[in-house]
């Protein structure tokens, strides 16, 4: 059963927050953003996550808390924000009016294109380069769910209590990496590779990543094959399949 409350900070910090990561990988992105004045939005949600996303020189940066940002969007509930990412909700803003024109343009073009990336067209997939990007994507938005799950999901939580606290890498060979460093039951995730991993999962190749994404592999059959490489503490990594076997009950 998916929990609203947790969805919405997996929509918050694990999808919007992908948008960084978009900017960075496509030209097509940061273009949109180029030759234009710096604007944040700040998205504020009664019960749940708050998150204030800046747009600045073809770039993206989200940072917790809505501060001094140009545009607001309040939401007087997770269900409510969670409406706005699949389409049933849209909101008002509170501050910078302004500005509709960049929530209605521009910003509304990012989160079109971070959606063909997320939910693609299998034809586009045929394209490397799109490859590529799509599952890099992909693998900052699960590995950031990992670490909302584990602090909001009732499953995860309990899950997350039993990870020894230190930083777990997980990588693509070739390709993206994150570090889910956990403490004191809780965890948070960087996106780029840890400095010294207590344990480490890895994928072979984005191939198998993509694979393993799309289910259309088995993870268990794919480390026994040798494609998935885990070392380090074990038991930190057994904990992290069951935060991730969660992931896929929320971004299904």
């Amino acid at each position: 059963m998916v929990d609203q409350k947790t969805l919405a900070y997996i929509n918050m910090y694990a999808v919007l927050g992908t948008l960084e990561n978009l900017c960075a990988l496509d030209p097509a992105a940061g273009a949109l953003l180029k030759n234009k004045k710096p604007i944040s939005i700040g998205f504020e949600v009664k019960g749940g996550p708050s998150a204030t996303l800046t747009f600045k020189n073809g770039k993206c940066r989200m940072e917790q808390g809505v501060g001094d940002c140009d545009i607001k969007l309040p939401f007087g509930s997770c269900e409510k924000f969670n409406g706005l990412l699949d389409g049933t909700v849209t909101p008002i803003p509170t501050k910078g009016f302004t500005h509709i024109g960049f929530l209605l343009k521009d910003f509304q073009a990012l989160t079109d294109l971070l959606t063909k990336y997320m939910r693609p067209d299998p034809a586009d997939l045929e394209d490397e380069d799109f490859f590529i990007i799509s599952t890099s994507l992909m693998f900052y938005t699960i590995t950031v769910a990992i670490a909302q799950i584990a602090n909001n999901d009732d499953v995860g939580i309990f899950t997350a209590k039993l990870i020894a606290d230190g930083d777990i890498e997980m990588s693509i060979a070739g390709g993206p990496a994150a570090t889910l460093r956990a403490k004191n039951g809780r965890m948070v995730t960087i996106k780029c590779a840890p400095e010294n991993p207590r344990a480490v999962m890895r994928f072979s190749s984005m191939k198998l990543a993509r694979d393993l994404f799309d289910g259309k592999v088995n993870a268990v059959a794919s480390i026994g094959a040798g494609k998935i490489s885990m070392k380090g503490m074990i038991s930190m990594l057994d904990n992290l399949n069951r935060l991730l076997d969660r992931v896929a009950l929320y971004l299904a």
